[in-house]
């Protein structure tokens, strides 16, 4: 899917400059739920869920994908927070993994789901194993 215009210049001047993205050596990375199947770049998390229960899921980077090549899948299951309120359902349609548990971001890379998530009342929403794909475009 992509990533944001934030991750993509850390990408380059990693790769370009050798200069170490500030969230690199972090072990653990937050998946952030949306409600869109295409994020903007410019502003991913304009379309985050805000449900009441909501919260990032926290993911162990070095367990949490596996892959080659430019795509990886989730290897763990992922559950995000039970909704509690009563509000109009809020449909997951693609993901983001942040580096932090709220608010603002520096690094965002954009996950597909294989099928959208409902999330109404009660509704704890899981993403199983192989069910979200990150892709870097080439």
């Amino acid at each position: 899917m992509g990533m944001s215009i934030a991750t993509r210049s850390a990408l380059l001047d990693a790769t370009l400059s050798g200069i170490d993205p500030v969230w690199r050596d972090d072990t653990t990375a937050y998946l952030a739920y949306l409600q869109t199947a295409t994020p903007d770049p410019a502003d991913p998390l304009a379309t985050e869920c805000n449900y009441t229960g909501y919260s990032r899921t926290p993911i162990t980077k070095a367990t949490a994908w596996q892959g080659t090549g430019g795509s990886r899948n989730n290897a763990a299951t992922f559950s995000g927070g039970k909704r509690t309120d009563a509000g109009a359902v809020q449909t997951i349609q693609s993901v983001a993994i942040v580096d932090t548990p709220s608010g603002a971001i520096t690094q965002c890379l954009f996950g597909a789901l294989a099928g959208p998530i409902p999330v109404g009342q009660n509704i704890k929403p899981i993403a199983e194993p192989g069910t979200i794909t990150v892709t870097i475009p080439a």
